[in-house]
């Protein structure tokens, strides 16, 4: 019984380590992809990154991307 409730635990703790950080902002589309076969990658998960920042695909491997910063209007 000790041995079902300790791999309860340990699965409960995977998944919960693999929640989105409360980051309400989506990776952008990656439109065009290299042709390099196996990209370098500078993160795998959000946890990989610095705070406010998501490890996103890009063009040619996975890295830490900021906010995407919204257009600013220009009035004259």
């Amino acid at each position: 019984m000790k041995t079902v409730a300790a791999l309860l635990l340990v699965g409960m703790l995977i998944l919960w380590t693999e929640l989105p950080t409360g980051s309400a902002w989506s990776c952008p589309r990656v439109h065009i992809t290299c042709a390099m076969l196996n990209p370098p990658n500078k993160c795998f998960t959000d946890r990989h990154c610095p705070p406010y920042k998501k490890c996103c695909p890009t063009f040619c491997g996975r890295k830490c991307i900021s906010h995407p910063s919204s257009p600013r209007l220009s009035y004259g």
